[in-house]
Order: structure tokens, then C-alpha cells, then sequence
């Protein structure tokens, strides 16, 4: 599309242009981000050898391409679709971190206000649900790649990912049994797959202006989505000294942006049925992704 739309008003239209986008920023923290997520990559592999520099970066490839890939079509997924519903939005902007995160993800600004409800939950459940047909064939490639044993435990010290209920049928179809019975070293591959599913449930969790605050709010209006959003909120705070204390630190972020979500232009008309298919996939998804101890130290 052009840098040019229309926005149609009751008694007329009104033609503008969408303000300029600085694409060499947008590509340095791409680049920035396959650097960091490629070397946050072929750290997994240094204590099993270390062949050389070439090798290493080659390696870190096995991770950082899958998982760059995974972020890339979640923020396309809503880039492409604000487009194509005439919103002034920006492309992605990719967090590079320091190893062994190597990213914080990435995300958009939508610069104008939603149009109405449809709109809201297609641009909210977009990015996740793209994010996911790319994620949940690479983690079973992954898990293909990947050893397990037989033993339950291990007495080598390190992390343990969490699981998901999609995580435990990739696991059935892959091995035939739950990782639960079983030990397994995940490769690369299946480690950035289930950080692409990993970030995916957290962009859906039912609260504030996440993606899945979006999806709530559309499917159940402004009352039922700020009741659902105050009861997800109140679920962190035990979740994080109980399970795991991210939550915690994700709790006083949401806290931070607002448990509120704003009404589009057009609050009042109703979904239609292609709009309640689109919100009730992403929460499906939600369930199907969701982790509720994502990382735990092995001592």
C-alpha cells in the first residue's frame, strides 16, 4: 500500500497522509537483534564443543533464524492487517538483548484509533495467531532434533523449560510419551520455538492492551473485559510468589501501561460472526500456548 488512505466521516472525507516512518531504524534493530539472538544461540552449544568461530556462528543460526522468523511474522501479522483496515501504524521495532536472552521481543505503535470492534480483535489476534502457524511446525522440527532420556530427572544443574498443552502433544506425537516421563534436551530449534509460543501466550493474556486484552474486549465489551483484565491482574500476584516471580515483574509492567482498554470509534456495534471466530482462536490459542512455570534452575 501507498503512505496515502482515506478516512471516511459522516459528511464527507477527509484525505491525508500517514506520518513518515524511519525505516533504517526499524532495519538497524533487526540486524542488531539476528546479532544478538544468533550469539544467545551458539552459547547452547559452547559447552558441548567449541569448533572454531565460524562453527559457532553457524550454530547460533539453528536458533536465532527460527526464532527472528517467529517474531517477524507476529509483527507482520499485525502490521499487514492494520494496513490493510487503513490504520496509521508503524513496522516493527525489534529489543535487542545481551546473551543469553539475545531479544525482548518486538512490537508495533498503532498511531490511530481503532474503527470499530472487528477491526480491534482482527489487528489484536492477528500477530499471535500468524506468530503461531510458523511456531508449532518448529518446535516439532525441534523436538525432532532433539535427545531425550529416559530418566525423569537429571543431576546436572541448568534450566527446565515449561511446558504447554501444545508443547505435551508435540511431545506425544514426537516420542510417543509426555515430557513429564521423560527427560528431554531440547535443541536450538525447539528452545526458540517454544520462546516464539512463549511470547505468543503472554501477548494473550486477557489483560489491558495486550493482544489478548484487544481479543477480550471485543468478544465481551468494556465491562467484561476490564472484569476479566482486574481478575488476570489479582492471578499474577500469586502467581509470582507461588510459580514463578516473572509474573510478578509482568504484573507491575501491565500495572505500569494500564489495566484499562479504550473503546474504539464504534463501540457499539456488534462482532459478526467471522469477527467471534477470530477472537475465540486466539483464546483458544491462549490455553493451548500458556505456561504457567516457564523456567525453572535445576540445582
Amino acid at each position: 500500500m501507498g503512505d496515502r488512505f482515506i478516512r471516511f466521516r459522516p459528511f464527507g472525507r477527509e484525505e491525508f497522509r500517514t506520518r513518515k516512518t524511519s525505516w533504517p531504524l526499524h532495519i538497524v534493530l533487526f540486524l542488531l537483534t539476528a546479532v544478538t539472538t544468533t550469539i544467545a544461540g551458539a552459547t547452547i552449544f559452547v559447552n558441548k564443543s567449541f569448533d572454531g568461530w565460524l562453527l559457532f556462528v553457524l550454530r547460533g543460526f539453528y536458533f536465532s533464524v527460527p526464532l527472528m522468523s517467529i517474531l517477524l511474522v507476529h509483527e507482520m501479522g499485525h502490521y499487514l492487517v492494520a494496513r490493510r483496515r487503513l490504520l496509521d501504524v508503524t513496522p516493527p521495532y525489534f529489543i535487542p538483548a545481551i546473551p543469553p536472552l539475545g531479544t525482548f521481543g518486538a512490537f508495533i505503535k498503532i498511531r490511530s484509533a481503532i474503527t470499530n470492534l472487528r477491526v480491534l480483535v482482527e489487528v489484536g489476534a492477528s500477530g499471535p495467531i500468524a506468530g503461531a502457524i510458523v511456531a508449532i511446525p518448529l518446535l516439532f522440527v525441534g523436538l525432532c532434533l532433539s535427545e531425550i532420556h529416559p530418566e525423569t530427572s537429571s543431576n546436572a544443574p541448568g534450566f527446565s523449560f515449561g511446558s504447554s498443552v501444545i508443547l505435551e502433544l508435540m511431545c506425544l506425537i514426537r516420542f510417543g510419551e509426555f515430557s513429564t516421563s521423560a527427560t528431554i534436551i531440547m535443541h536450538p530449534t525447539a528452545v526458540a520455538a517454544w520462546f516464539g509460543l512463549f511470547v505468543t501466550a503472554m501477548n494473550l493474556l486477557p489483560i489491558g492492551q495486550l493482544d489478548g486484552g484487544h481479543v477480550i474486549y471485543a468478544l465481551f465489551g468494556p465491562r467484561g473485559a476490564q472484569m476479566v483484565s482486574f481478575v488476570v491482574f489479582c492471578c499474577l500476584i500469586p502467581m509470582g510468589i507461588l510459580l514463578w516471580p516473572g509474573w510478578l515483574v509482568f504484573g507491575i509492567l501491565v500495572l505500569f501501561l494500564g489495566l484499562r482498554h479504550p473503546p474504539p470509534l464504534d463501540a457499539y456495534t456488534p462482532l459478526d460472526r467471522t469477527g467471534r471466530i477470530v477472537g475465540w482462536t486466539a483464546v483458544i490459542l491462549f490455553v493451548l500456548t500458556f505456561i504457567p512455570v516457564p523456567v525453572s534452575i535445576i540445582e
